[in-house]
């Protein structure tokens, strides 16, 4: 019920106030364990890759934010879940593979940092994908976050991951997320 509010009041001032426009919604299965794979430019990033989604969206957050009175709260009643810093805990990982096991949607920024150079991300995104069987959508967030100019939102058509599927090891992590970082580069 929280996350139906917010997201509908989000849509209407993310409307206005960044003119928010969506392309390629009909690439996020309508079912199913989905991981939405973005790049990072800023904090507004979660609900701009998500607010679109008619399905809801869950995010790892830093652990610190759960510990503030009502933010807490919130947070975990829109879809986040806890991450401890310095690293992905087993628990976390745990959690966000139960959650796509269930059928889930979850938001992922592999480059691991917001406004990254890096042409690289973070494996955390190729494991909980190989591990969970879900489908994974590259998402590209273009614009500058400035009042009244316009933000774009795109999704990809599916990385295929099926060549991996069958070769757990960390090369193979490397290999998945490098395909995963590319097709996020390659959005317009």
């Amino acid at each position: 019920m929280v996350y139906r509010i917010c997201r509908r009041l989000l849509l209407v001032i993310y409307g206005i106030l960044f003119r928010l426009e969506a392309k390629g919604l009909e690439n996020v299965p309508s079912e199913g364990p989905v991981i939405l794979a973005s790049n990072h430019l800023s904090n507004f990033d979660p609900p701009t890759v998500g607010i679109k989604v008619p399905r809801k969206v869950h995010y790892m957050a830093k652990a610190e934010l759960f510990d503030v009175p009502l933010l807490g709260t919130l947070i975990r009643n829109l879809g986040a879940f806890p991450v401890k810093r310095g690293g992905v805990s087993k628990d976390s990982i745990r959690g966000a593979i139960a959650l796509l096991k269930d059928g889930g949607v979850m938001g992922i920024f592999p480059e691991g940092t917001r406004n990254s150079k890096s042409e690289s991300g973070k494996k955390g995104a190729a494991m909980i994908a190989l591990r969970s069987g879900a489908t994974v959508i590259p998402v590209k967030v273009t614009g500058t976050y400035k009042l009244f100019r316009k933000m774009r939102v795109t999704y990809g058509k599916p990385v295929d991951l099926t060549a991996f599927i069958d070769h757990p090891s960390s090369y193979t992590l490397e290999q998945v997320t490098a395909e995963i970082m590319s097709a996020i580069r390659k959005l317009s």
